[in-house]
C-alpha cells in the first residue's frame, strides 16, 4: 500500500492545456495510504485522463507524481506497481478464471504454489471459487467483473485503479456490487482511486470525492460535505438525484423576482448581497427542501409531470407568470397520499436555511459560504 500524491500535474493534447473532451491541467491532490478516493465528473471532463496518468498508460506533459516514496512521473507503467481494472473487464477470452487470476503473478515469475495459494484466496474473497474451470465466454457480467476484480487483487499491487468498472452491469447488480466493492476495499485495504460519472457511486464508495470539470479540479472533500457545501453551480446540480432545482432571480434588496413572483429575501441572506437593484442570482434549492402547502406559501406551480417512485412521488413543474416567456421549471418531492395530476396548481414553500445563491456569470457559490 502506498499514498498517491499529484502535484500540477497536465496532460497537453494537442494545442490545448486543458479541454472539456482529453485534457488535464494543474491537477494536484493527495491520496493517504490505504483511503478511497473517487474521481466524478460529467462525461469528458478529464477523470480517465487522470487515472491513466497515474497508471503511466498517459505521460504528463507538465507535474510531478508519486506513488509512495518513488518518483514516478517519467516511469513506464509495468514499474509502477498499481493495478488497474478498466470498464470492459479486459479478460483473456481463450483463458480460464484461474488462468486469467495467475496472469498477472506469472509475469512476476511469482512460483507455481505460491500462485495457487493467492488464486484460491482472492477466488474465495470475491465468491468465484467454483468458476475457476470457465472462460470468461461462460460468466455472466457480474461474474467477469469479479474476475477483473481478482486479477487485479491477487497482483497485491500498492494501488488499486478502477475505470467505471460498475457501468456495464445491470442496475440491482450495480447496486449489489458497489457494496461488495465497499466491503473488499474494507477487507484489503489497499489504495483505491475509482473513476465514475455516477454520483450515487461517488457518495456511496468514497472516502474524499474529487470533483471534476473541463480538466480541472472543483472540489475536494468527503461527499457529505461536497453536498452540503458545493463550491459552485455545476457541483451543486451534479450531486444529488434528482438534482438541485435553478432559478434565475432578479434581486430588489429584499425580495426575489422569479418569473414575476416575488421570494422574500431572509434578512440573513440580505446582508450578504448586494444591495444593487436588478442584479440577477441563481438560487439552488434541492427537490426534497420543497414541500406543499395549502396557503398561499413561497412558490406557485403547475404541475408538468408526476413520478411515483414508491415510498416517495417526484414531481415536476413549472412556475406560473403572468409574462409570456418561458416559465421555470423545478422539481419537488412529496408523500404518496397527496394525490397530484398534470395540470394542478398548487403552492410551495421552500426552507430558506437550505438555499443556495450562486453567482448568475462565474456560477460561484455566494450563500451559505463554506465555513468548513
Amino acid at each position: 500500500m502506498a499514498t498517491v500524491r499529484l502535484e500540477g500535474i497536465t496532460r497537453q493534447f494537442g494545442s490545448a492545456v486543458a479541454t472539456a473532451a482529453t485534457g488535464i491541467a494543474d491537477i494536484t491532490f493527495e491520496v493517504p495510504d490505504g483511503q478511497f478516493w473517487v474521481l466524478v465528473g460529467p462525461s469528458g471532463c478529464g477523470k480517465s485522463t487522470v487515472l491513466r496518468t497515474i497508471a503511466g498508460l498517459e505521460v504528463a506533459t507538465a507535474g510531478e507524481l508519486y506513488i509512495g516514496d518513488r518518483r514516478v512521473t517519467q516511469m513506464p507503467a509495468r514499474q509502477r506497481d498499481v493495478a488497474m481494472v478498466f470498464q470492459n473487464y479486459a479478460l483473456y477470452p481463450h483463458m480460464s478464471v484461474a488462468e486469467n487470476l495467475a496472469f498477472g503473478l506469472q509475469m512476476r515469475r511469482v512460483n507455481a504454489q505460491q500462485r495457487q495459494e493467492r488464486i484460491v484466496e482472492v477466488a474465495k474473497l470475491l465468491a468465484i471459487d467454483r468458476l475457476l474451470d470457465r472462460k470468461p465466454g461462460q460468466l455472466s457480467g457480474g461474474q467477469q467483473q469479479r474476475v477483473a476484480l481478482g486479477r487485479a487483487i491477487a497482483r497485491q499491487p500498492q494501488v488499486f485503479l478502477l475505470d467505471e468498472p460498475l457501468s456495464n452491469l445491470d442496475a440491482q447488480l450495480r447496486d449489489e456490487t458497489r457494496a461488495e466493492l465497499k466491503r473488499l476495499h474494507q477487507q484489503v485495504g489497499i489504495t483505491t482511486i475509482y473513476v465514475t460519472h455516477d454520483q450515487v457511486e461517488a457518495m456511496t464508495l468514497a472516502d474524499q470525492i474529487v470533483v471534476l470539470n473541463q480538466g480541472r479540479i472543483q472540489q475536494i472533500g468527503d461527499p457529505q460535505t461536497i453536498y452540503a457545501h458545493p463550491a459552485n453551480r455545476m457541483i451543486a446540480t451534479f450531486l444529488g438525484s434528482p438534482p438541485m432545482n435553478i432559478l434565475t432571480a432578479t434581486y430588489d434588496g429584499t425580495a426575489f423576482q422569479i418569473n414575476g413572483q416575488a421570494l422574500p429575501c431572509p434578512e440573513a441572506l440580505q446582508a450578504k448581497l448586494q444591495p444593487i437593484t436588478g442584479q440577477t442570482y441563481d438560487l439552488g434549492i434541492r427537490p426534497e427542501h420543497l414541500q406543499l402547502c395549502a396557503d398561499a406559501g413561497d412558490l406557485k406551480v403547475e404541475i408538468s409531470v408526476v413520478e411515483p417512485l414508491g415510498r416517495e412521488v417526484l414531481v415536476r413543474a413549472r412556475l406560473l407568470t403572468e409574462s409570456s416567456s418561458r416559465s421555470s421549471e423545478l422539481a419537488f418531492q412529496c408523500r404518496p397520499d397527496q394525490r397530484l395530476c398534470v395540470g394542478d396548481r398548487c403552492s410551495l414553500t421552500l426552507d430558506f436555511n437550505q438555499l443556495f445563491v450562486f453567482d448568475a456569470t462565474t456560477g460561484k457559490t455566494l450563500y451559505p459560504l463554506n465555513q468548513l
